[in-house]
């Protein structure tokens, strides 16, 4: 019996094929002296070890990458003492 995967992009709803320009993405925590904690996104190009993981988002190229960053950078202007979640 063969084991299939699926993955789709978490911005625009694409579903994976062969080859593409996918990315990952996760959020994480850069502590700091004078605030405390500030969210960071990172972002890696495709690697099928990582995309298993839960706390991963699978984005289908740099325009969803994008979409990604400036819903991020949106967030972090309207509240720029947000911590870390």
């Amino acid at each position: 019996m063969a084991f299939s995967e699926s993955y789709t992009c978490d911005i625009c709803g694409t579903k994976k094929g062969e080859g593409g320009s996918w990315f990952l993405s996760w959020n994480d925590c850069l502590s700091n002296q004078t605030t405390g904690t500030q969210p960071v996104v990172k972002v890696t190009r495709w690697n099928i070890d990582h995309a298993h993981s839960p706390d991963v988002q699978h984005l289908c190229g740099g325009r969803c990458v994008n979409t990604l960053m400036d819903r991020f950078m949106t967030e972090q202007h309207e509240d720029p003492n947000a911590p870390c979640t």
